[in-house]
C-alpha cells in the first residue's frame, strides 16, 4: 500500500477557495465587435485546466493558483481565437474582452463523445484533485474514485480500472502526454492494487471511456489522461501522520521555479494488531517511497517539469486455500523508479511544442510458498507533439510521433532456495505517428478528424487506425456529440513472455452522446457498441505452451452510461449519481467458449455526496455504490462461466476537520469504507482435483482482506498563511 495517503489533504486546502490564500481571480466580460455579448466562450490560462466559460451575458469568473506571467486565451468557434498577457499576484484581475468573428459566427460546439465531464473543470476533466481526495472509499486513489463514474465496473479484488467490458489492461495511462508502464504498485491475486501517484500531483484528469482522441494509443477500452501541476503555489512544509503511514513534503517556491521533495514510511503492522482481518498478514505491508519535482517557467507560456519517484514495498499474506493445506503463503517484494520529463512552448507563426520523454524501472519478486517468480521490466517512452492554432479560424492542426523501447525479463524458480532456474524475455521497440484536427462545418456542427499509425518490432506488424467524432449545438446548454474508432493494442506482457510472435489486439468504437451542462448540473447519457476481433487465445490448462497461443478471439460490448452532477439545488451540497448498463460477451485467453468475463456486472449505481458543515468547519462525504452479480467458473457444474455471484454493494463515509494546531494550519481526516459490513464475495478459489470422496471440486470464497477499512489522519502545513473565510463554501 505505497503512499496511501501521503499529502491527503494537504493539496485540498488549496483546492478549496475558503484556504486559496494565494489564489488570484480573474473575471470580466468577453463581447463581439459591436458590443454584444458572447456566450459560451471558452476562457482559461494557457496550459493549464483553470479557466471557465462565459454565461449567458459574455460574463467570466474563475480563480487560480498560477503566479507570475501568464496567457489567457480566448477560444469560440467561429470566431478568431485571442491571447491576452496577464500578471497573476494575489489581486483580482477584471477584463473587458472583445473578439473578431468571422462571418458566420454564432455558437460554439465542444466534441465531448467518450470523456465524462465529473466534474466543472472545462475541457473534460472528469475529477480534479479535490474530487479524488474527498470521494468516501476512494482512499485519495484516483483509480478508485474514478469507479463511481460510469462506464466503470468495480473489481473489488483488483482495484484497477474496468472499463465497458475491457480488462483492467485495456485501460492505459498517460502522465503529461507520455504512456505510463506500469500505474498500479505491485500485488497479488485478490490484493486490490493502489496506483502509484499521490493525487496531489496532478491537476486534473481526462477520463475517456470511448472513441478518445488519435494522440492516445495502445488501449482497447479507455484512456486516463493525468495532466500534473506547473508551480507551485507557494512555499510550505507539510506532515503527515496516520494509522498507516508518516510522511513529510518540503515545497520550495521562488518567482518561475519551484521544488517539491516528499517521502513517507508505510507500516500496516499497528493498524492489522488492532483491527480484524479476513487474511493472515505473516507480515503486513510495509515501504517506502520518496519523489522530487521541478518545474520551471521558461518565458511567457513555455513550461518545463521533471518529476521523479521511487518506491518499494514488500508483505507476506497468508490466504485460505481449497487444497488440502487449507492455506497458501505468497510473498512480494516491489521496487519502481520512474522519472518523466517533459516541455511545452510556444514557437513561431502559431505553431506550439510538446515533448517529453519518460524512464522506468519496476522489479516484481513473488513467491507463492516454494516458488519464485521475478519480472523485471525496463522502459523509456518519447512522444513530440506539434499544434497550430493559426492556420484558419475554424480548424487547428496537430502532428506527433511517439517511441517505446522495452525490456521484459522473467525469471522462474521451482524452488525459491535451488539454484535452477529458468529465464524468458523479450525487446519491442514500438514506433507511432499521429494527425488530427478540430474543425467547424457550420455554425452548429463541429467535428474531430484523425488517425494514428503504429509498428512493433516484436510483432513484425503495422496498424493504421482512423478516428472521427462530430458534435452538433442542439440549444443553449446542449450537444449531441457521436465518435466512431479502430484501436490496437499489443498483447499483454505475461502472454509476450511466452509467445512473442502474435497479432495486435483489436478494437472498434461506436459513440453517441447526449450532454446537458448549466448552473452548476450536467447531465450526460451516452450510448456505445464495441467489437473485439484478434484477441489472444491460449490453452488454460497448459498456458506456458507457445504452440497453442493463437488471435481467434472475438467479443462485444454495449450498454448506456448516465451521469447527474449537481453543485447548485442545495446549499453546500454537491453530488453525482452515476448509472452504466453493461452487456458484454468474449472468448479470449483460455475462455473455451464465449461467455460473459468474470470481472463484468450488468448494472452500476454509484450515488457520491459532499456537504460543507461551516459552523463546524468540516467536510462530510458519503459513497454508496452497487454492482449487480457478476459471474465466475463453477467446475461442479456443466458449462463455463456460469455461477452467479451475490450483488457487490458499499456503503463508505469520510469527513475532514478543518482547524489549526500548534499554530499551524491542520486537516483531521476520518473514513471508513463498507461501513454497514457487507459480506461481499469476489469469487471462488477451487482445488486443482475433486475430492476423492465426493468427487466435488473444494472451494473457498474471495472476499475482501478486511471486513472494513478505517482510516484517521492528521495533516499538518507549516507556514502555510492563514485560512480565508472558514464559513464559505468548499468549491
Amino acid at each position: 500500500m505505497k503512499r496511501l495517503l501521503l499529502s491527503l489533504l494537504l493539496l485540498l486546502a488549496s483546492g478549496l477557495p475558503l484556504l486559496a490564500q494565494s489564489a488570484t481571480t480573474l473575471s470580466g466580460t468577453v463581447r463581439d465587435a459591436a458590443g454584444g455579448a458572447l456566450p459560451g466562450v471558452n476562457v482559461f490560462l494557457r496550459g493549464t485546466f483553470d479557466g471557465a466559460s462565459t454565461d449567458s451575458v459574455g460574463a467570466f469568473r474563475f480563480e487560480t493558483r498560477q503566479t507570475g506571467a501568464a496567457v489567457l486565451v480566448l477560444s469560440l468557434l467561429g470566431y478568431q481565437p485571442q491571447e491576452t498577457p496577464v500578471a497573476l499576484n494575489g489581486q483580482p484581475v477584471r477584463l473587458s474582452l472583445k473578439m473578431k468573428g468571422t462571418p458566420h459566427a454564432l455558437g460554439s460546439v465542444v466534441v465531448t463523445a467518450g470523456a465524462f465531464e465529473a466534474s466543472d473543470e472545462h475541457r473534460s476533466a472528469a475529477l480534479n484533485t479535490r474530487d479524488v481526495q474527498t470521494t468516501a472509499g476512494a482512499l485519495s486513489d484516483v483509480a478508485a474514485a474514478l469507479n463511481t463514474l460510469p462506464g466503470t465496473t468495480k473489481v473489488g479484488e483488483e482495484g484497477q480500472l474496468f472499463v465497458r467490458g475491457g480488462a483492467a489492461n485495456e485501460t492505459k495511462v498517460y502522465l503529461d502526454g507520455l504512456l505510463v508502464q506500469n500505474f498500479y504498485a505491485g500485488s497479488v491475486p485478490a490484493v486490490p492494487a493502489r496506483g502509484r501517484f499521490a493525487p496531489t500531483l496532478f491537476r486534473g484528469t481526462v477520463f475517456s471511456t470511448g472513441g478518445y482522441s488519435a494522440l492516445y494509443g495502445q488501449a482497447l477500452s479507455g484512456v486516463l489522461q493525468l495532466n500534473s501541476t506547473d508551480l507551485a503555489a507557494e512555499t510550505q512544509t507539510g506532515v503527515s501522520v496516520s494509522s498507516v503511514f508518516v510522511g513529510a513534503s518540503r515545497t520550495k517556491r521562488w518567482e518561475r521555479t519551484s521544488l517539491d521533495f516528499s517521502g513517507d514510511y508505510t507500516n500496516l503492522t499497528p493498524y492489522m494488531g488492532l483491527l480484524p482481518q479476513n487474511v493472515d498478514w505473516v507480515q503486513a505491508p510495509r515501504g517506502g517511497s520518496g519523489s522530487v519535482k521541478l518545474s520551471h517557467r521558461t518565458g511567457q507560456a513555455g513550461m518545463l517539469k521533471a518529476y521523479g519517484t521511487w518506491s518499494g514495498q514488500r508483505f507476506v499474506i497468508g490466504q485460505p486455500s481449497p487444497e488440502a493445506a487449507g492455506r497458501q503463503q505468497i510473498a512480494l517484494q516491489n521496487r519502481n523508479g520512474y522519472l518523466n520529463t517533459t516541455f511545452r512552448s510556444p514557437l513561431r507563426h502559431g505553431w506550439s511544442l510538446q515533448t517529453g520523454v519518460a524512464l522506468s524501472r519496476d522489479d516484481k519478486d513473488l513467491q507463492p510458498d516454494t516458488l519464485r517468480l521475478r519480472t523485471l521490466e525496463q522502459a523509456v517512452v518519447g512522444r513530440v507533439v506539434l499544434t497550430n492554432d493559426s492556420v484558419g479560424t475554424r480548424w487547428n492542426l496537430k502532428l506527433g510521433v511517439e517511441g517505446v523501447g522495452q525490456r521484459v525479463t522473467q525469471t522462474y524458480q521451482p524452488h525459491a532456495t535451488a539454484a535452477l532456474s529458468y529465464q524468458t524475455s523479450f525487446t519491442e521497440q514500438r514506433t507511432a505517428a499521429f494527425v488530427e484536427t478540430d474543425f467547424q462545418l457550420t455554425d452548429r456542427l463541429a467535428g474531430r478528424v484523425g488517425g494514428r499509425a503504429e509498428y512493433s518490432a516484436l510483432l513484425g506488424l503495422a496498424n493504421a487506425a482512423p478516428r472521427l467524432a462530430l458534435a452538433y449545438q442542439t440549444t443553449e446548454h446542449s450537444s449531441v456529440s457521436g465518435a466512431y474508432g479502430r484501436f490496437y493494442q499489443t498483447p499483454d506482457n505475461a502472454l509476450l513472455l511466452v509467445q512473442p510472435r502474435l497479432r495486435f489486439e483489436e478494437a472498434n468504437h461506436a459513440v453517441l452522446t447526449y450532454q446537458y451542462n448549466h448552473n452548476g448540473r450536467l447531465l450526460q447519457t451516452e450510448a456505445y457498441h464495441k467489437t473485439y476481433a484478434h484477441l489472444t487465445r491460449f490453452d488454460g490448462q497448459n498456458p506456458r505452451n507457445p504452440a497453442a497461443y493463437t488471435n481467434d478471439g472475438t467479443g462485444y460490448a454495449r450498454g448506456l452510461d448516465v451521469l447527474w452532477r449537481d453543485r447548485k439545488t442545495v446549499k453546500y451540497l454537491e453530488y453525482w449519481v452515476s448509472y452504466g448498463l453493461l452487456d458484454t460477451r468474449r472468448q479470449y485467453r483460455q475462455d473455451p467458449v464465449s461467455a460473459v468475463p468474470t470481472f463484468a456486472a450488468k448494472h452500476n449505481v454509484s450515488v457520491v455526496g459532499k456537504y460543507w458543515v461551516p459552523k463546524l468547519t468540516t467536510l462530510f462525504g458519503a459513497t454508496w455504490s452497487y454492482g449487480s452479480s457478476r459471474r465466475y467458473h463453477d467446475p461442479n457444474q456443466d458449462g463455463y462461466n456460469q455461477g452467479v455471484l451475490p450483488t457487490y454493494q458499499d456503503l463508505s463515509l469520510n469527513a475532514s476537520y478543518l482547524t489549526r494546531l500548534f499554530g499551524q494550519f491542520t486537516i483531521v481526516h476520518v473514513s471508513a469504507s463498507n461501513v454497514l459490513g457487507r459480506p461481499n464475495v469476489f469469487g471462488y478459489r477451487y482445488a486443482t482435483t475433486p475430492d476423492a470422496a465426493t468427487g466435488q471440486y473444494r472451494r473457498v470464497a474471495i472476499t475482501p482482506t478486511a471486513p472494513r477499512m478505517l482510516f484517521v489522519g492528521v495533516f499538518i502545513s507549516i507556514n502555510k498563511k492563514s485560512p480565508g473565510n472558514v464559513n464559505e463554501r468548499p468549491e
